[in-house]
C-alpha cells in the first residue's frame, strides 16, 4: 500500500487514542492531555483553547480528525517555511558580516553593496545601519539584520 493510503488510517487509530471519551471529536482538555503526553509540555487550558478555536471551522469547540490534521498540517509547514526564510537569512548575513565577528559593519555593508552595484559611502552605510542599530553599538547583529529585513 502507498504510503499516502496508509497515511490516514494511521492518523485515525491516533486520534482515537487521543479521543478519549469516544466521541469522535477532540477537547480542549484532550488535546491538553495529549500535548503532555506526546510532548512533555504542560499547556495552560488557554491556550488549548485558543488552539482549538485556531481549527475549529465547524464551531462547535472541538477538533476533528480533518480539523486537527488541518492544524497540525499547518503548524509543520508554517515551522518549516520559517526554519527555511531562517536559513536564507543567516546566509544573507553572512555575505555582509565582517568575518570572524559576526556582525554587519558600516565598511562591510559598503564592500557587498559595492559587490552588488550600488556605490554608498560609509557615512550612507552608518546610516542605514544606524536605522535598525537597536542596541546603539553601531553595528548589526543576525537579530538586527532579520529585524530589518521585514521591514
Amino acid at each position: 500500500m502507498a504510503p499516502a493510503a496508509r497515511a490516514p488510517s494511521e492518523f485515525s487509530r491516533v486520534f482515537s487514542a487521543l479521543d478519549r471519551d469516544g466521541d469522535g471529536k477532540l477537547s480542549a482538555a484532550e488535546l491538553r492531555a495529549c500535548m503532555r503526553a506526546a510532548l512533555g509540555e504542560d499547556v495552560s487550558a488557554e491556550e488549548a483553547d485558543r488552539l482549538v478555536a485556531s481549527a475549529d471551522g465547524d464551531g462547535d469547540g472541538l477538533l476533528s480528525q480533518e480539523e486537527l490534521l488541518a492544524l497540525a498540517g499547518t503548524t509543520a509547514a508554517e515551522e518549516e517555511e520559517e526554519e527555511e526564510r531562517r536559513r536564507g537569512l543567516r546566509e544573507a548575513f553572512r555575505m555582509y558580516a565582517v568575518e570572524g565577528q559576526g556582525c554587519i559593519t558600516p565598511l562591510s555593508l559598503k564592500r557587498m553593496l559595492a559587490r552588488l552595484g550600488s556605490h554608498q559611502d560609509v557615512a550612507e552605510c552608518t546610516a542605514m545601519i544606524c536605522r535598525f542599530d537597536l542596541d546603539g553599538d553601531g553595528v548589526l547583529s543576525f537579530e538586527e539584520f532579520r529585524v530589518m529585513m521585514d521591514a
